[in-house]
């Protein structure tokens, strides 16, 4: 199973704990495998770098899927695993990350969330996830 996340890019540090305690729920409960995970704020930071520690003690694997080629000077990617997707390229620059979300949504089953407004990105593909059926859990709200 391939779980994917959309959060805002100033999510607290406090989702920390709780994000952790999910994924550990989805690893080693409900069999999920392999993450999508963007690069663009702190929500999206604190899942890459919770998966990188649990790389190490659990049988999972996971990509930091780009939404372009990355610059010389993205330090944040050094130790992560990227993914392009094929035809990402062919995306206006402006619409590159929607096309980016679009990806890792369709090739999702679960898609964990934390959307505290109801506009932006994180908002309007949890919405997306919601539409297609996927298996949306929803941080905000949860203790």
């Amino acid at each position: 199973m391939i779980c994917t996340f959309f959060g805002h890019r100033d999510t607290p540090a406090e989702v920390r704990p709780l994000l952790r305690t999910v994924l550990l729920e989805l690893i080693e409960h409900q069999g999920v495998d392999r993450f999508y995970v963007g690069c663009q704020g702190n929500f999206d930071a604190m899942a890459r770098e919770l998966l990188y520690e649990l790389e190490r003690s659990h049988e999972i694997r996971y990509e930091v899927v780009l939404a372009a080629l990355p610059k010389q000077t993205d330090t944040a990617l050094e130790k992560h695993p990227a993914l392009l997707p094929e035809g990402i390229e062919n995306a206006p620059p402006r619409f590159a990350i929607d096309a980016r979300n679009r990806w890792m949504v369709d090739r999702s089953d679960i898609v964990v969330t934390y959307v505290k407004r109801p506009f932006g990105g994180a908002a309007k593909f949890k919405e997306l996830a919601e539409k297609k059926n996927k298996t949306v859990i929803e941080l905000n709200g949860r203790s």
